[in-house]
């Protein structure tokens, strides 16, 4: 059975959401990570440390993760900087 959502691998970065991370001060010199983007489908795509082993043992009772999905963490300063452009519907 299909699931009801599937990631588009060919949709395109359209923009970033919040502030690049130099600017949050969450990288030393490069714009490697975290970061959130909204691609041209107007899915999300996350730029964070995965973390899928670490919580693996300790996700919630409703919480489960596919083989092809990782829990990804960024910083609470990321996702504060992004909340205006994130669309509301």
């Amino acid at each position: 059975m299909p699931r009801p959502w599937e990631a588009n691998p060919s949709a395109a970065f359209r923009r970033r959401l919040g502030r690049p991370p130099t600017e949050l001060g969450n990288t030393n010199s490069s714009p490697s990570c975290p970061d959130i983007w909204e691609l041209d489908n107007g899915d999300f795509a996350v730029v964070g440390r995965d973390l899928t082993v670490a919580y693996a043992e300790r996700l919630p009772p409703d919480v489960s993760v596919s083989k092809d999905e990782r829990v990804v963490v960024i910083p609470r300063s990321t996702l504060v900087a992004a909340r205006p452009d994130i669309p509301h519907a």
